[in-house]
């Protein structure tokens, strides 16, 4: 997933080199794989099970295509720090890149990615057999966007395809809850006495882990799905200026629980929690559920992994009072530099990668969870299911309406990263109103600077 990504010096980007032309127009003829034979092409990573799912597949890319590929690795921690450096200079130096949706955010604007719309309409650069819809719905959107103040995802550009991604769900510990003569909680209310219930700290065990430490990323995964499914918004378009809704009388209620769970039920050095540390405590048996990425969860339940594997199951999380299932996503997808000088090349590369045929090899080794196609979710997918209680109905509950569910804007990082700070104060006892209504004022400012 996305680990608390460093973000190093990534707000405030401008400039890079002059405005790339789109290059699918070049293209002519009849589609042919081998159309950029001889080509080497020059792709930047960070070390991912998809990546790692992907690696030994390469050498039929360059059997099919002709083309050779040299994949470059960046660490998590460094690699948008990098690769934010990489497209400000303009330098066409990697012609794909890894990148999450809310990156579109901050790279499309300067006009560093290409849009990949011109190349998907264009028969003579794409496959017949592509089948762009076959990707859930979603996800085509969620890597769409106009670049206007206010527009929602799915408007403008095709600004990245997505390769693979995580549904915010519940993972908890089967075995005990089973003990116990107990079920997962079927609302936000419920899920709140339950964690608490399975608190011990005597026995070093408690109810529910979630990320707290002073990240967006902090914000995106359980707490941005609960916060849509209790019918709360980010933000809203008035008088052509985004209103932050953080302070609404729904958003103080639910922020306030939110930080009361995290304390009551919650790892006692929570502030400092990302997703491996949630995981971990999964795997070890000390937190009782864990609300995050489902495919987060799910190397934990292969069996010698840790502690509790096989004891593990997933549930979708809570509903929201009108029974809405509306979650947050995460997805892996690649993007184009835009001042790749190897187009065609990369959209070959970008088109294989995201394809049928490529993704179902890559989800037969195991590692490679959530495709994001249908055909290879229903095929290749649910053949590696195995012992993996609930997570099949969990993402057929929530894939129909899962989406990013924040209002795509250029300050998302530097935002929802005080949005998470916001959050801490109020943990640590400050009131949930005045907190809120002060993100709320410097918000208003930064996003419509």
């Amino acid at each position: 997933g996305a680990a608390g990504l460093a973000l190093g010096g990534c707000s405030a980007v401008t400039g890079g080199g002059a405005a790339q032309a789109n290059g699918a127009n070049a293209v002519t003829g009849a589609f042919d794989w081998k159309k950029a034979k001889g080509t080497t092409l020059k792709i930047l990573q960070t070390p991912h099970v998809y990546q790692q799912s992907f690696q030994p597949l390469l050498k039929e890319f360059t059997e099919l295509t002709g083309i050779e590929v040299v994949a470059d690795l960046v660490p998590e921690a460094d690699y948008f720090t990098k690769l934010n450096t990489e497209l400000a200079g303009g330098s066409g130096t990697h012609d794909v890149f890894m990148t999450g949706a809310y990156f579109i955010w901050q790279y499309g604007p300067p006009g560093w990615m290409e849009d990949l719309g011109p190349w998907l309409k264009n028969s003579a650069a794409t496959s017949a057999e592509f089948d762009f819809e076959d990707i859930y719905a979603g996800l085509r959107q969620s890597t769409q966007w106009d670049f206007k103040t206010g527009s929602p995802i799915g408007t403008g550009g095709q600004w990245a395809m997505p390769w693979g991604f995580e549904l915010n769900t519940i993972a908890y510990n089967k075995k005990v809850f089973d003990a116990k003569g107990i079920k997962p909680a079927e609302s936000f209310d419920n899920l709140i006495q339950l964690a608490t219930d399975l608190t011990d700290r005597s026995k070093g065990q408690y109810g529910i882990a979630f990320r707290g430490s002073k990240s967006w990323a902090t914000i995106h995964p359980g707490f941005m799905t609960q916060y849509s499914r209790e019918g709360c918004k980010d933000y809203e378009l008035k008088d052509g200026k985004l209103n932050p809704l953080m302070n609404s009388a729904k958003a103080i209620a639910f922020t306030k629980k939110w930080a009361d769970l995290a304390k009551n039920a919650g790892p006692t050095s929570w502030t400092t929690y990302e997703y491996p540390n949630c995981t971990g405590d999964l795997g070890d048996g000390k937190a009782m559920m864990v609300y995050d990425a489902d495919s987060a969860t799910y190397p934990k339940n292969l069996a010698g992994k840790s502690k509790e594997a096989g004891n593990l199951a997933w549930h979708s999380g809570p509903p929201g009072p009108d029974g809405n299932y509306n979650t947050n996503l995460w997805t892996w997808s690649l993007a184009m530099n835009a001042a790749s000088k190897q187009k065609l090349a990369a959209w070959l590369f970008l088109q294989w990668a995201c394809g049928k045929d490529a993704m179902s090899k890559a989800v037969k080794s195991g590692a490679f969870a959530d495709p994001v196609r249908k055909s290879v979710f229903d095929g290749a997918f649910k053949q590696t299911l195995g012992n993996f209680p609930g997570y099949l109905e969990a993402f057929e509950k929530c894939i129909p309406s899962s989406k990013i569910q924040f209002t795509p804007q250029k300050k998302f990082f530097e935002t929802t990263e005080d949005w998470s700070v916001a959050l801490q104060d109020i943990y640590a006892g400050q009131d949930a109103k005045t907190r809120l209504d002060a993100l709320v004022a410097a918000t208003t400012t930064k996003v419509n600077a």
